[in-house]
């Protein structure tokens, strides 16, 4: 293939990347797709000799019609998949088991599908626990689609499994009869196999001894590594545990080793490697990195090196492997390895060639993660620095041998090691550094930062060029963390209430967090732990759109659907201020969460005026001490850009209280009290504001019903736009004079 590319006279890695954003055009098109896009065509066009780009031009059409032919292939596959299932075959290594949930991948008719199930007794949970062989399992259940995207720059469950070729999720309601099969797929082998490894490790090792070995050397990390799992994330090295060159390199250096130390020859070994790398990528869950290190190392027997290497790479796994590169974690994974192939400090002493590589691949890759985690964490280059060394150096090893030496020895008073690596972890995350908080560029910004990166690449050498690109690179930033306009969002947290408003100075008010209310009490082993809310959705958000610091927090009263996930916003975001009714105060509770926040409590009086957009909020209401409940609810008016706002919380019969103390109240825009509920917004408070625009803040199919249909009625009474989150997902007022109107989902 390396021969037939070059008589394109081009490049292979020019290819390569050519074709690869052909490929996201076509699959993913946006501005910064077409942008890349038409930027990489006049290059070519001005860069090369005419007969060039003629030559290639045919090759591109060729590759938009096979990509084009492959989109609709996946369509189709989208469209004509099943409404009812009836039998499902289990694969062993993707189940996982959170209190009485189940979830695995399962496949029917040649389709894989995403399966849960709600288990009935504790030794079903423990069947499943340890099931570790190919099973079929006949069921009563319902067909549906993942759940799309519900917050601006949310994660999209639904394009994620479309990523891993999944198209439908399987709810089980009744599990009739559970089946074991003979397999002749080696999938289902592979399957079957890395299931009994880590089921091996978590009995015959202690955690967190464990969790290491199934996360080093399979890829594993489980969910009673969560805790962990979100500090090291938190420090910016998770990545440590990502399996890819180093710890490929690591195990197929060791069996191309072992056998030649047998007596085979090179030939020989290259060979074997083909099957070892097809059940190593197996037992580590065919990770999109693993692969990836695979096939590059493969291709160096081969002696393809460097970038014509990875320029192979992308083109194998174009052709055989379309949907890794759809991931972000098959994005991140090819972008590392390219900047690792053009980054080249040989010149330098070998401590500062190493500081200058590592300070180069993380600004390089900063905007890639910028676009998924919207964060940088400073500290990471040097815990990367000091940490890489105990894991790919003491800990892949050391393991390995372990694991090896385990069915004859068991070596397990090394664990404590690890708990002196936890407690080192711990202490390092209690320092209180944390990340920056730089936000999600838009696709615009995001083509000009990859731009500028590359020209202060080429013009490194050359001070006053990298001086100017240097400024123009922090003013990118500065322009993706402070976007100049104005918002008002209604995120979208299921059931309950956030509202966030910052302006073009950056100051920002937020109103509510959200919460997740906990109904009847489970049996221990019915307890899943799980993420909040908040983390889940207002935290990604605000992090999504720069936002590491909220000048006023308003809690509107004590409701967990509306304050519950408090201390867990506090943990992602600096808060300035927090301003609560005066009989919030009167619930102990509400009052303790006060005093673990830590931060200035401002009792809220009617008349007291929070700063924002040029103008302010107005506290309306309450103007006695209640209970903290609904009628208890802080009240916020305020005329911004020309239209005007009211945030009412969870008020119902506190809204005649207004119609009485405010006889001259226009609203343009009325956040619906109590998710629409039909004890909230009166007909005769509907009359009195005679709002334009009802927004309602609601989880999709949630118990309560809300909104009503007897509320809706009256806003549909006085004509006025219903923006539901149920339906449309968050909504959010942008601009700088004037306002437009967005929703996630249409």
């Amino acid at each position: 293939m390396s021969q037939w590319i070059k008589r394109l006279s081009l490049p292979p890695i020019q290819l390569a990347i050519l074709l690869l954003v052909v490929y996201f055009t076509i699959h993913s098109f946006s501005f910064l797709t077409m942008g890349l896009l038409s930027l990489f065509l006049l290059a070519l066009f001005l860069g090369q000799k005419r007969q060039v780009f003629l030559k290639v031009l045919p090759l591109l059409c060729l590759f938009s019609l096979f990509v084009c032919f492959q989109r609709l292939q996946w369509q189709e596959e989208d469209q004509s998949a099943p409404t009812h299932l009836d039998r499902v075959h289990l694969l062993p290594d993707t189940i996982q088991i959170k209190g009485d949930s189940l979830s695995f991948r399962g496949r029917a008719d040649g389709r894989l599908y995403q399966v849960f199930y709600q288990l009935a007794s504790q030794e079903e949970q423990a069947y499943f626990y340890s099931l570790s062989d190919t099973v079929e399992i006949e069921v009563e259940a319902v067909v549906g689609e993942a759940t799309g995207q519900r917050n601006f720059n949310g994660f999209d469950y639904q394009a994620y499994l479309a990523s891993q070729g999944i198209y439908r999720t399987v709810t089980i309601k009744t599990m009739k009869e559970v089946t074991a099969v003979n397999s002749w797929n080696p999938f289902d082998w592979l399957s079957s196999l890395r299931k009994k490894t880590i089921d091996h490790i978590r009995t015959h090792f202690p955690a967190p001894m464990s969790h290491y070995m199934t996360g080093l050397l399979f890829g594993e990390l489980g969910s009673e590594f969560e805790q962990m799992s979100a500090i090291y994330s938190s420090l910016g090295i998770i990545h440590l545990f990502a399996l890819s060159g180093m710890q490929v390199g690591f195990f197929v250096d060791r069996f191309r080793w072992l056998f030649m130390r047998l007596g085979l020859t090179k030939e020989w070994v290259d060979w074997l490697q083909y099957p070892f790398s097809f059940v190593y990528a197996g037992l580590t869950g065919f990770s999109v990195s693993v692969v990836r290190s695979l096939i590059q190392k493969l291709l160096a027997n081969h002696g393809v090196k460097k970038l014509d290497n990875l320029a192979l790479t992308i083109l194998i796994c174009l052709f055989f492997l379309p949907r890794s590169l759809m991931t972000a974690g098959g994005i991140l994974s090819f972008s590392y390895a390219f900047l690792l192939g053009v980054f080249d400090f040989e010149e330098l002493p070998r401590w500062r060639k190493l500081a200058a590589e590592s300070l180069s691949i993380s600004l390089g890759i900063l905007p890639l993660l910028m676009t998924h985690f919207y964060s940088f964490q400073p500290l990471s280059i040097l815990l990367t620095f000091l940490f890489s060394f105990i894991f790919d150096f003491l800990l892949l090893p050391g393991l390995s041998v372990i694991f090896l030496l385990s069915p004859v020895l068991k070596i397990d008073w090394v664990n404590g090691l690890f708990v002196c690596l936890e407690e080192v972890i711990l202490w390092v995350a209690n320092l209180g550094f944390r990340p920056l908080i730089l936000g999600k560029p838009s696709d615009f910004l995001l083509l000009c930062l990859v731009l500028v990166l590359l020209l202060i690449h080429d013009f490194r050498r050359k001070k006053r060029c990298l001086f100017a690109l240097s400024l123009l690179l922090a003013l990118l930033f500065f322009m993706v963390k402070h976007p100049l306009e104005n918002e008002v969002t209604m995120v979208d947290i299921g059931q309950g209430d956030s509202l966030f408003l910052r302006d073009v100075s950056g100051r920002t008010v937020l109103i509510d967090v959200g919460g997740r209310l906990e109904f009847a009490s489970k049996e221990g082993w019915r307890k899943r732990s799980r993420e909040s809310n908040a983390q889940q959705t207002l935290i990604p958000y605000l992090h999504s759109r720069g936002v590491g610091r909220i000048d006023s927090l308003v809690l509107t009263h004590t409701d967990t659907d509306h304050v519950g996930d408090v201390l867990e916003v506090a943990k992602h975001v600096e808060i300035g201020e927090v301003y609560v009714s005066p009989g919030s105060l009167t619930v102990p509770d509400f009052v303790a969460t006060l005093k673990q926040l830590n931060v200035p409590v401002h009792v809220a009086e009617v008349g007291d005026k929070i700063p924002i957009m040029g103008s302010h909020l107005e506290v309306l209401y309450p103007a006695e001490t209640g209970d903290g409940g609904n009628n208890d609810s802080i009240v916020l008016y305020g005329r911004l850009l020309g239209t005007n706002f009211l945030f009412t919380g969870d008020l119902e019969q506190g809204e005649l209280d207004l119609i009485e103390n405010y006889p001259n109240l226009p609203v343009d825009v009325l956040k619906a009290g109590h998710h629409g509920s039909k004890g909230s917004s009166y007909p005769e408070f509907l009359e009195h504001i005679d709002a334009k625009i009802a927004l309602v803040s609601a989880g999709v199919n949630n118990r309560y019903k809300h909104p009503h249909q007897e509320t809706l009625a009256r806003f549909e009474e006085q004509q006025m736009q219903v923006y539901r989150t149920d339906q449309q997902g968050a909504v959010r007022f942008r601009g700088w004079s004037s306002w437009r109107i967005e929703t996630v989902r249409e």
